[in-house]
């Protein structure tokens, strides 16, 4: 069974595709930017604030969804520039506190918006 979860309070998509699937026990949740999903706008006037701004994001997709980032098993940290990945993990370590998830982190040429960072998630439910 497949059912597609969206909610106001994470950015709309920008693109043909959902803020997240959930295939049985598995939500399979869109990589997140740093956009306000109240005023549109980025929020990038530093690489600390966009990262929170992106693990908000998240947060409310999971929540819509009936999960919490306690769920998440494996991460994808995707870097316009791997000179932030210290800054961005000491973010994303105060959000992921114990039992953390699988995860890698790759720096790419370019991501939407000319932001600095994306992160996608997936998660499971238990019963």
């Amino acid at each position: 069974m497949k059912q597609i979860i969206n909610t106001s309070n994470a950015p709309a998509p920008i693109g043909p595709y959902n803020q997240a699937v959930l295939v049985n026990d598995f939500l399979y949740v869109s990589g997140q930017i740093a956009l306000d999903p109240k005023s549109g706008e980025l929020k990038t006037g530093d690489i600390e604030t966009e990262s929170h701004q992106v693990m908000q994001n998240l947060k409310a997709v999971l929540e819509a969804a009936g999960m919490s980032l306690a769920h998440v098993v494996k991460t994808s940290i995707f870097l316009s520039d791997m000179n932030n990945f210290g800054k961005v993990n000491e973010v994303y370590g105060s959000y992921f506190t114990i039992d953390f998830p699988a995860r890698e982190t790759v720096q790419v040429s370019r991501l939407p918006k000319d932001v600095n960072v994306e992160i996608s998630v997936v998660a499971y439910k238990t019963s």
